[in-house]
């Protein structure tokens, strides 16, 4: 792997006071973000937070209607700064038509020093494929072919929105591997997912939008102590008004067949509680509060 070319910069994205509007909707409201130079950064919200938006403008694909938006130290929107970005959107325009060989070294071309097209090929896990037509791919190795052509410029930044969505299993191993190997290289990675396990286990940090504004930023440990305790459940013939009743619950569901679901501080009070009750329980689990705990927590409340 090429190890990717040092900046100056300490945040190779900067967003200040970011707002756009289309009309009379305002996707960014205020928006002020920074993703520090080598770090892999996870930025997360609902449908409709803002997260396309902001990433299409640190693109360069279109300019913010007010504040300033910088990567690498400069406006995205020039060509000697967006050659330095790669880019995975959620829908990529890949020629059908071509070999997948033929269109990962199409795209090489527009770039002034990128990888190797056989190591490009390697990291997105298509050398098995290199020689099928695009159009014949089943839609996980198009994604997979999408990281390729996003890889294959050398990029310093890399932008990636919902990348393993259409992948199976095996494939999404592979994509976290290379994802690994670029930032160990030094790329600066951000990327937006709706699989919160993934964010969790790979991400430096995490960025949480709603509504076009930040609502939490720091690293998963840190959003996952926000959440508080554990979550806890069993089966059991309680209702939901003696569940609510014991000792640290802080929130509690049951669905139709009797799992309880229940959010503590205390899981250790709440499992003395229903042992020293003598409650019949069966199904047992208990973990701690998870990044989605966090992110359903922070979504869930006013932006």
């Amino acid at each position: 792997m090429t190890t990717a070319r040092r900046t100056d910069f300490s945040s190779a994205i900067v967003l200040s006071d970011v707002r756009k509007t289309f009309g009379p909707v305002t996707a960014l409201r205020d928006l002020t973000l920074e993703v520090r130079s080598g770090e892999l950064t996870a930025l997360l919200g609902p449908n409709g937070a803002g997260k396309t938006t902001a990433i299409s403008l640190m693109l360069g694909l279109g300019a913010p209607t007010a504040g300033q938006v910088q990567v690498l130290g400069g406006d995205p929107r020039g060509g000697a700064v967006r050659s330095r970005i790669g880019s995975m959107p959620q829908e990529s325009a890949i020629p059908l038509a071509l070999t997948v060989r033929e269109a990962v070294t199409l795209f090489a071309r527009f770039y002034p020093a990128p990888l190797a097209v056989d190591q490009a090929l390697g990291l997105a896990d298509l050398g098995g494929v290199a020689g099928r037509r695009a159009g014949a791919l089943s839609g996980g190795q198009k994604r997979r072919l999408a990281f390729a052509l996003a890889v294959v410029g050398n990029p310093e930044v890399l932008l990636i929105d919902e990348p393993t969505t259409g992948m199976d299993a095996q494939s999404r191993l592979a994509f976290w591997d290379a994802v690994t190997e670029l930032r160990t290289a030094g790329r600066t990675i951000l990327l937006t997912t709706h699989y919160l396990e993934e964010a969790e286990r790979a991400a430096d940090r995490v960025i949480v939008m709603n509504a076009g504004a930040v609502l939490a930023d720091g690293t998963p440990e840190a959003l996952r102590s926000q959440a508080g305790g554990a979550r806890v459940r069993f089966t059991s013939d309680l209702v939901l008004a003696q569940l609510q009743s014991l000792p640290g619950v802080e929130a509690a569901e049951v669905d139709d067949r009797g799992h309880a679901t229940l959010r503590t501080s205390a899981p250790e009070a709440l499992l003395g509680a229903l042992f020293a009750q003598g409650t019949p329980l069966s199904e047992l689990e208990v973990s701690r509060a998870s990044l989605e705990d966090a992110f359903l927590n922070l979504t869930r409340a006013p932006a």
